[in-house]
């Protein structure tokens, strides 16, 4: 078994918000964002619901924070009344990240990208962080100019996805795009190659296992299921 190894406090950022007023710990800085970002915090109402102990403050941690990601370790009451603690993955950022299917001719441009969490290579579809300042719509558009060096004639949302929450918390906005051409790849952003398939054959990819993208499945669904196929 490998040891855990615990984060060196120099990984632990804070928002520069905090400044002096706090000791800088993971445990004051989890009780700055109790403060300042209530809605991070909020239980539906209801019976059922795994509650987050409300005091002390500071019963929780950050266990990192850096512009795209905080890591938080809480306190929770679970539903039968026992004490529990649960990790939770929170986007630094308010907008929502988007992912888009890009559709040529009515087929499916997929990118094989390298993704070093699983240390593969995977069939997926774009997709990108949340930009201040900029639309959901517009963020969707841009991942096809970057990613794809191309742009939309038709932008049709298709709804928020859920990654994994029992651990992320934030959806993914999935669009999907009718395209006229494919450009210049993104090749330094982990692309290696863009393929075009037909919608089903693309299917048939997610059914075998060649595509395990979530998103890319999801936005494979749903366009079906919006009569994109065509």
């Amino acid at each position: 078994m490998i040891p855990a190894v615990p984060l060196p406090r120099s990984l632990l950022t804070l928002p520069a918000e905090v400044g002096d007023l706090m000791d800088h710990t993971p445990e004051s800085a989890y009780a700055h964002l109790r403060d300042t970002r209530p809605a991070w915090f909020l239980s539906p109402p209801g019976d059922g619901t795994t509650g987050i102990v409300r005091w002390p403050m500071a019963g929780g941690q950050v266990l990192h924070r850096d512009e795209e990601r905080v890591v938080l370790e809480e306190p929770v009451v679970l539903s039968d009344g026992r004490l529990a603690r649960r990790l939770r993955l929170l986007a630094a950022r308010p907008e929502p990240p988007v992912a888009v299917l890009p559709l040529l001719d009515g087929d499916v441009v997929l990118v094989d990208r390298f993704r070093h969490a699983v240390r593969a290579w995977q069939w997926e579809i774009l997709r990108g962080a949340g930009t201040e300042g900029v639309a959901d719509a517009d963020n969707a558009a841009g991942q096809l100019q970057d990613q794809l060096g191309t742009t939309a004639s038709e932008l049709i949302g298709l709804g928020p996805v859920h990654l994994d929450p029992a651990i992320l918390a934030e959806a993914v906005l999935l669009y999907a795009a009718r395209i006229d051409a494919v450009g210049d790849i993104a090749y330094g952003d982990g692309i290696r190659r863009a393929r075009t398939v037909p919608f089903t054959e693309a299917e048939q990819m997610a059914l075998t296992g060649q595509i395990t993208d979530a998103l890319a499945i999801a936005a494979l669904f749903r366009a079906r299921q919006a009569g994109l196929t065509g």
